[in-house]
């Protein structure tokens, strides 16, 4: 039996859309964010336009709109909020790496002042 829900009035782009959206949205948030992390795209524009999107999403939700609509909203909102998780996560496993080497280097200290010979 299949698993493909089928919503009233939705057409078959729209639901090849719903279908991969997850897929589609992370090939947009990955190209978006290399435009970051290179600095062709400012971090804050990423914010802005991932506040945007949501507020679009949140918007176009509200409405009775079509099913195409809101899938479109919806990877708009979900790789636009990717994109600017990106460098907070690059941040972060950075962060992670410091501590460590730093963790690494104080038992290699102690394991040098500790050698009595």
């Amino acid at each position: 039996m299949s698993d493909l829900v089928l919503e009233h009035g939705e057409s078959q782009l729209s639901r090849r859309l719903r279908r991969r959206r997850a897929l589609i949205a992370i090939g947009i948030a990955a190209a978006e964010s290399v435009l970051v992390l290179v600095g062709i795209m400012p971090w804050w524009a990423a914010v802005v336009a991932a506040a945007i999107s949501v507020a679009a999403y949140v918007w176009v939700g509200g409405q009775r709109t079509s099913p195409g609509v809101r899938a479109a909203a919806w990877l708009a909102a979900v790789s636009q909020l990717i994109v600017v998780l990106v460098p907070v996560g690059i941040v972060l496993v950075g962060l992670l790496a410091v501590v460590a080497v730093v963790v690494l280097a104080a038992v290699a200290l102690t394991a040098l002042l500790l050698d009595r010979r």
